[in-house]
């Protein structure tokens, strides 16, 4: 996985955006998903940056990025549901980035959980534990 003070790959790359935790186990989920893209996609640069409480923050990434060639960028925000991190921090900082990084474009996507197959697989998920045998 990218982290800053690494040389991308790619022009185009991939930023799991999140919370962040003073939990070092929160990260785990969302690091994993970052290994899969890697794996299934490896043209793609990919990392995940947090909004507070972990490194490394969106603009650590992007400056990070923006010297080793990274060009199109796609901030996916790994959020179940849009909150005001996702309504208003992110676009206001990603908005920020724009200015400050004119040649790099910056696609600020939906966050995960209001995409159709997240709801769609969270909803099999649940239902599936549902219908495992009392242990």
């Amino acid at each position: 996985m990218a982290t800053p003070m690494t040389m991308p790959k790619a022009s185009s790359g991939i930023i799991l955006f999140a919370h962040g935790s003073r939990d070092p186990q929160w990260r785990l989920p969302i690091e994993a998903v970052a290994r899969s893209i890697e794996r299934e996609q490896p043209g793609l640069v990919v990392t995940c940056a947090y909004l507070e409480l972990c490194q490394p923050s969106l603009p650590d990434v992007l400056a990070d990025w923006s010297t080793n060639g990274v060009t199109d960028i796609s901030v996916v925000p790994m959020f179940l549901g849009a909150g005001r991190h996702a309504r208003e921090d992110l676009p206001s900082i990603t908005e920020a980035l724009r200015l400050q990084y004119p040649a790099i474009t910056i696609r600020l996507q939906t966050p995960i959980g209001e995409d159709a197959r997240m709801t769609e697989l969270m909803a099999q998920i649940a239902v599936s534990s549902a219908l495992q045998p009392a242990q």
